[in-house]
């Protein structure tokens, strides 16, 4: 049973709860005052802890549970997403069809797995979210490539992330690629035949564009768009250097879910860009 004051905040759940993504949202849902986490899921560590506990803030009184149809049980309005690919798109799923509202930051989403959610926050007419990337400056960062592609159409991107990251190349290289094409349309011919002596040297092809992907440790994550045109450069680059940097627009997002009537794939679309 909700008490008047959970009533009148937002109830939010949280998956991937125990992972480094899932506990800075734990952190910063718990010291806003119009959202309460009331329930988090992980897969093995941490199972029957306080969610608060394994965030590093206050207990919550919140366990840590692996099980998804008792996270759901305790009815959240918001579904925040961290677990990563496939699973997270199935999770996002099964919230849409129980009327939760999904805001997904998850990543290895397959393009046709947002499609899919797409299809069905459209039907249920519940607002969704599924952002590449929630920190603020790399919306603005692929914002400025979008724009930059209209007048320089040679282009590459590095990214470059921490040694733990599965996905190559990123979500947010992947969405910056296809905004590049987009605006440039066809990419230019090459100067010349290129001829790779080690296998890869040239970065992969998304939507057109090069990407190259670095993984290091002591990375956080960090994307360069790289411009050229005769007797210049252009570099558009943007560094997160702590989940922080991610939680104010999880928090926009959050809150803004409740005013759509299907998925906004993208921060973008909540920040008035488009």
């Amino acid at each position: 049973m909700k008490s008047d004051d959970a009533a009148r905040r937002i109830r939010v759940a949280v998956s991937g709860a125990a992972g480094r993504m899932g506990r800075a949202a734990i952190r910063s849902v718990t010291r806003e005052t119009d959202m309460v986490v009331v329930a988090a899921l992980g897969r093995t560590r941490g199972v029957g802890r306080d969610a608060g506990e394994i965030a590093g803030a206050a207990p919550l009184g919140v366990t840590l549970s692996n099980d998804l149809s008792t996270v759901l049980a305790a009815e959240p309005d918001v579904w925040v997403e961290f677990a990563p690919g496939a699973p997270a798109a199935a999770h996002a799923r099964v919230a849409l069809e129980r009327g939760v509202r999904p805001v997904v930051g998850s990543t290895g989403i397959a393009l046709d797995d947002i499609e899919s959610l797409r299809s069905l926050a459209a039907a249920q007419r519940i607002g969704a979210v599924v952002a590449p990337n929630f920190a603020i400056g790399a919306v603005l960062m692929m914002e400025f490539a979008r724009l930059a592609a209209r007048f320089l159409p040679h282009v590459e991107i590095i990214e470059l992330h921490h040694e733990r990251k599965r996905d190559a190349p990123s979500g947010t290289a992947q969405k910056t690629a296809r905004l590049i094409a987009e605006t440039r349309g066809d990419p230019p011919a090459a100067a010349v035949v290129e001829e790779e002596m080690v296998t890869g040297a040239r970065g992969g092809l998304a939507a057109g564009v090069r990407v190259h992907s670095v993984r290091l440790p002591g990375l956080g994550a960090h994307q360069e768009v790289i411009f050229g045109g005769p007797g210049q450069t252009l570099t558009i680059r943007h560094d997160s250097l702590s989940e922080e940097s991610f939680m104010p627009g999880l928090l926009l997002a959050i809150r803004r879910s409740s005013e759509l009537e299907g998925l906004a794939y993208g921060l973008e679309h909540l920040l008035g860009l488009r």
